[in-house]
């Protein structure tokens, strides 16, 4: 038996009384794409903190590649090879888009190879055109991008993106969706996402949260045909 990536055993999350999370496991294999759905108040994003290690959970432990990384700093995380992108850009404003690109990749790389891995990032997420474009100046979806751009610098084994596409036109969604498919080619990627449309778009597997528990972990057709799933998330989107 291989040893997953990243692996939730009977996690927990109670505060006070209420159980956000409750007996959650969860298994993502090397270079596989899974998505995180489920109506408000769910469970997701906590469960998505506690893999990041914004929260250390109650009761349960997290792996990475077999090593305990339950309730580890953030950055702790991240040396291992973890990607974060949360809800809200995370950007250097006062820099341009390959300043920023190019502090991210240069924090384990020599310079070279960090010139390098700037421009092939920008080249992948077609940010070339606004290189040298104020990160402060962009639009948000244009920032939404530069904030993948300097997570992917960072060369990670596991990118775990928090409703990335929140925000953007139809024309980003379609972008940004293009991109993730993209980026899995290589890459493990857990999305946290609420827009039904773009699942579609680029889900494979789907593990759907509701009060606190997984309802349901299938493919994406499968989750979206489930009358369970329609009642308690997706309503008249599903049709």
């Amino acid at each position: 038996m291989s040893v997953p990536l990243l692996e939730a055993e009977n996690v927990t999350m109670r505060f006070g009384g209420v159980a956000a999370v409750q007996d959650v496991n969860l298994k993502l294999e090397e270079v596989e794409l899974r998505c995180l759905i489920g109506p408000n108040g769910a469970g997701k994003s906590t469960f998505f903190k506690i893999l990041t290690g914004q929260l250390r959970p109650t009761e349960g432990v997290v792996r990475f590649r077999g090593q305990d990384i339950t309730g580890a700093h953030p950055h702790v995380i991240a040396r291992l090879g973890v990607g974060i992108k949360t809800q809200v850009p995370n950007v250097f404003n006062g820099l341009t888009v390959r300043e920023g690109i190019g502090i991210a990749a240069g924090r384990k790389k020599s310079l070279r190879h960090a010139r390098q891995i700037v421009d092939e990032t920008m080249e992948l997420l077609q940010l070339s055109p606004i290189a040298d474009r104020m990160v402060g100046q962009l639009a948000h979806g244009q920032r939404q991008w530069v904030e993948i751009a300097t997570v992917l610098a960072q060369e990670p084994d596991l990118i775990l993106l928090d409703e990335p596409a929140a925000g953007m036109t139809h024309e980003e969604v379609l972008r940004t969706a293009e991109l993730i498919r993209e980026i899995n080619k290589k890459q493990a990627l857990v999305v946290v996402e609420h827009d039904m449309q773009f699942i579609r778009m680029i889900a494979k597997t789907v593990t759907v949260f509701n009060r606190g528990k997984i309802l349901i972990e299938n493919q994406v057709e499968a989750v979206l045909a489930d009358p369970g799933v329609r009642d308690v998330y997706l309503g008249k989107q599903a049709h």
